[in-house]
């Protein structure tokens, strides 16, 4: 069975030092792909923007700055208030969000009560797969039997 951890909140595209525009945002965690995290932007456009990265980014991004390439995040101060920052950059562009991080904190804690770090691959049943994919079956002796019987005679044969 799989677990969503979802939360909706406003983040604020930053513009420029002095100007930002609110964004609503959900946050979603699923249990059957333990190791992500699903940011959706709801920008007024048809379909919303979607990231999806490392949930031990995130994690750590809230207590100190992390990440490189494609996503960066790192905690800071706005107007006195404790925010995280991620920038997401693209093909397509770059952006600068700001989340309050008392929510994304909180969130984050729920995601990690569902499935604590460490335990992400065991959500993914790879062992219990592997063992399946690489199980023993009757037509197996088909394959591990030898094709070529050896030349050499038996013992009884002589």
């Amino acid at each position: 069975m799989h677990s969503v951890v979802e939360r909706e909140l406003e983040l604020n595209l930053v513009l420029s030092p002095e100007r930002s525009i609110p964004v609503p945002a959900r946050l979603t965690y699923r249990t059957d792909d333990p190791y992500a995290v699903h940011i959706a932007f709801h920008i007024g456009s048809e379909h919303p923007v979607n990231w999806t990265f490392a949930r031990e980014l995130l994690v750590e991004g809230v207590f100190r700055p992390c990440g490189h390439g494609d996503v960066r995040v790192w905690p800071t101060k706005s107007d006195g208030r404790s925010v995280v920052l991620m920038a997401l950059s693209s093909p397509d562009g770059d952006a600068l969000l700001e989340a309050p991080a008392a929510q994304v904190s909180a969130w984050l804690e729920r995601t990690l009560r569902v499935v604590p770090p460490g335990s992400e691959a065991e959500r993914l049943g790879i062992d219990d797969g592997l063992a399946e994919l690489l199980a023993v079956t009757p037509a197996d002796d088909l394959y591990l039997r030898d094709p070529w019987p050896s030349d050499e005679s038996s013992s009884d044969e002589r």
